[in-house]
């Protein structure tokens, strides 16, 4: 039996329209990240506040994974194959000439003479990932289960081949520079709140709703004639974009991009942190995002040595690898919910609430 909206989202049964209820409920989630990033730019330095602008990065790629991901039930391992091109994307449209010359001079379709001002980058960008997302949400939609994983493993393979032996296009295993810096912190700081705004307002959509349920009974959603591949088609794009997004994000703030950054290792850690949080709802994701950016950064200070009441410790190159593998373990097996379990921020302190309304 389909669950009922209660049972999905406390939120959608009340009163108060879906959309209003989202949104406030998105910025009650986004407080902590505002709180953080404020903090950040006013008092911390630069090499921080560069920490800081890598981890907003990351917590919107985690958002657009959640997008798919947490509202589908189908899990998703292709999601930096989107990151990717949205850097690729903007490198190759906004780079200067003058550099494009030094970079990939034999730019096929003339792209080597072509240099857009970044937002019509954007825009352009954007739109190349929407018809890439869309027809391969055709084959994923039809899909469930470890089918559905292997293939979006195998399109982040294909796209990281085509990053790799392309080089006329994309540099091959070169890094690609010049791209403008113009995204700094704030900027992406407003991005990352603008992400959790939109997957919270897709998570209690009544397409969100559906497609939830579907996810736990998809037999009894073919029986009440619910298009449960139309509606993964939908978060898959829009999982895309929001993936384009960081990845637009990346290229515009670091200046420069290499294909291995948009491999193994970020699916595992961005992938590691939705599950740390809860992949079934957005305050998961940004929960899991901050612990897990935080406790890497401490991990990597471990990794070159450091010395402990008088006792030098040994380099451990690799532990932060290992710590995202026992973070997926562990997880996994001990709270497969994750910290946030099923409940939105919101929804949490508005249960704390009535408790002690109730207490009283």
């Amino acid at each position: 039996m389909i669950a009922s909206a209660s049972s999905v989202s406390p939120s959608v049964s009340s009163r108060k329209p879906w959309w209003l209820v989202a949104l406030r409920g998105g910025l009650i989630t986004a407080l902590p990240v505002i709180a953080i990033g404020l903090a950040v730019m006013l008092l911390a330095p630069t090499y921080m506040q560069n920490l800081a602008a890598t981890a907003a990065i990351n917590l919107i790629i985690v958002i657009g994974l959640q997008v798919f991901m947490g509202n589908s039930g189908v899990a998703h391992l292709g999601h930096s194959a989107f990151v990717g091109l949205g850097a690729y994307g903007m490198a190759i449209l906004a780079t200067p000439v003058m550099l494009k010359k030094l970079s990939i001079p034999n730019a096929p379709f003339g792209l080597a003479q072509v240099e857009l001002h970044p937002l019509v980058a954007i825009v352009i960008t954007l739109a190349v990932v929407a018809v890439i997302a869309i027809a391969s949400g055709r084959v994923i939609s039809r899909l469930s289960g470890i089918a559905a994983t292997i293939v979006s493993l195998a399109f982040l393979i294909i796209v990281h081949s085509l990053f790799l032996h392309w080089p006329a296009l994309f540099k091959g295993n070169q890094g690609f520079f010049g791209i403008p810096q113009v995204a700094g912190l704030r900027t992406i700081l407003v991005c990352a709140v603008g992400a959790i705004l939109v997957a919270r307002l897709y998570r209690e959509s009544p397409n969100g709703l559906q497609l939830r349920a579907s996810a736990q009974n998809p037999m009894a959603a073919d029986a009440l004639a619910i298009d449960t591949r139309a509606l993964r088609r939908q978060s898959w794009l829009l999982s895309a974009l929001i993936c384009a997004c960081a990845g637009i994000l990346y290229a515009l703030f670091a200046g420069t991009i290499s294909p291995r950054i948009f491999y193994f290792q970020q699916v595992f850690m961005t992938l590691a942190m939705l599950i740390l949080g809860g992949m079934g709802t957005v305050t998961g994701a940004v929960a899991g995002t901050l612990i897990l950016s935080i406790g890497l950064e401490f991990i990597r200070s471990l990794e070159s040595g450091v010395t402990v009441g008088g006792v030098s410790l040994p380099a451990m190159l690799g532990l932060s690898g290992v710590a995202l593998g026992a973070v997926i373990v562990l997880c996994m097996s001990l709270r497969p919910q994750g910290i946030s379990g099923t409940l939105e921020l919101d929804e949490m302190l508005a249960r704390a609430m009535r408790r002690v309304r109730g207490g009283k």
